[in-house]
């Protein structure tokens, strides 16, 4: 399955049943300089964008989605949808130098 929608539509199935934040994700959450709540992360998934797709990724097929919080802060977010959960392997606030203007390809 290499098709973004594909993903995308697994991701919000898996993330119906249960979240799963692994610890990664949790430590990039609760830096005092990214401040990413779970409200955050449901908003992305329910709302983003598949900008990456990863079908040979050794963690499980995974994704990296980008969308918004409410103040409209662009984030990203690496997610694995499993059977009976999706797991949150990481989430970050993209760096402009690293990213084209939109934040969706990488440079």
């Amino acid at each position: 399955m290499d098709n973004k929608a594909d993903i995308l539509e697994l991701v919000r199935i898996a993330a119906g049943n249960r979240i799963l934040f692994l610890s990664h994700a949790i430590r990039q959450m609760s830096r005092p300089d990214r401040m990413i709540t779970t409200a955050d992360i449901r908003r992305i998934i329910n709302e983003g964008e598949v900008i990456e797709n990863y079908p040979e990724d050794a963690r499980g097929h995974s994704c990296l989605i980008l969308g918004v919080d409410d103040g409209q802060r662009p984030i990203h977010v690496v997610c694995s949808p499993k059977d009976e959960y999706l797991a949150i392997i990481t989430c970050y606030l993209p760096d402009e130098d690293e990213w084209s203007d939109d934040l969706s390809v990488r440079l």
